[in-house]
This record gives C-alpha cells, structure tokens and sequence, in this order.
C-alpha cells in the first residue's frame, strides 16, 4: 500500500514586514533592545494552520543594529557573537504545535557554531489575502534564551559587584510570511 505525503506549502519571510529584536537588561536597571536588519526565513506547511510546519530562519550577525556604533562593534567582536567567524545563527525548527491559545516552537539553535535546543512562544496572527493578491501569514515569536550556553561570555562589573549585561536575552519576532506556492 503506497502512502501519499500531503502537499506542503511554501512561505518566505517577508523582510519589510518582519522584525527580529533581541532584549538584555544592562546594568540590571535598563534594557537595551537590539534588531538583526537582515534575515532569511521560510516555513513548509500542511496546510494554513501551521500545525507541524517546519521553520528555517538565520540572521546575519553583521546587521546587527542596537543604535550605539561602538556597542555594534563590540556585539560583533569575539567577546559576543565574532561575525567573521561565526557571520550567521541559525535556528531549525523540531516542532510547531498548538498549546492553548498559543503554539509551541521547538528547534535548536546555533550561535557561535553552539547548537542548544530552545523552545519559544507563538502567536498566530491568521492569515489574510493583501490588495496584491498575495496570500500572507502573521505571527509573533517570543522566548528567552541565556546568552553564555552560546559562547557569549564576555562581561563586566561595576564597583558596587553588579554585572554589567544580565545572562538572560528575550527574543521577540514580529514576522510576516508570504505563500509561495
């Protein structure tokens, strides 16, 4: 008996409607939020609710932009991420499934060629036809991560024996995918 593989749909990132920020509290009394301005994404679905979709996204760690010039040299420094070694993470996912009202993305992530399994939260926006005729799909991706299980140890520490960047990086998506076929 021959099994039929469902059809998969294909979705592609779309760039001028997607952001990808990262969160840190420095000092321990303010955050600072960075983006990565040039990313990829595509996602293979069953079908338009996304249930067991699989998800490939990579960032380019040269783009990232925190609006300090001398910190954006630091964060690509081989005390953070060392984009000429290591110019891209990458994250592919190990699950996409409905929990609750949200559903739960799993997958493994690879900062500094160290690769750690992480689970993030998401919420499905729907999915609408644009005035061009394009089917699109919105979501919005959060979850924390801690930035030494990545290789990304550098820190410092202020008189009073405070650490100058917490461990804890919060990770926000806000993307919007167009159906290519």
């Amino acid at each position: 008996m021959e099994t039929v593989e469902a059809q998969k749909t294909t979705w592609k990132i779309d760039e001028l409607h997607s952001e990808v920020q990262f969160k840190v509290k420095h000092l321990v009394i303010s955050t600072v939020t960075g983006s990565f301005n040039k990313f990829e994404a595509e996602v293979e679905a069953a079908d338009e609710n996304f249930t067991n979709a699989r998800i490939k996204f990579s960032a380019d760690i040269d783009s990232i932009h925190t609006g300090v010039t001398d910190r954006d040299a630091h964060l690509k420094s081989d005390d953070f991420f060392n984009a000429e070694q290591f110019p891209k993470l990458t994250f592919e996912s190990t699950g996409f499934e409905k929990a609750g009202s949200h559903y739960e993305l799993k997958g493994d992530l690879t900062i500094r060629d160290i690769t750690k399994p992480v689970t993030l939260q998401v919420d499905f926006g729907g999915v609408v036809t644009d005035m061009y005729q394009q089917t699109k799909a919105g979501f919005e991706v959060t979850g924390a991560i801690n930035r030494k299980d990545f290789g990304l140890k550098w820190n410092g520490v202020t008189e009073a024996g405070g650490v100058v960047v917490a461990d804890e990086v919060k990770i926000i998506g806000n993307v919007q995918f167009t159906k290519v076929n």
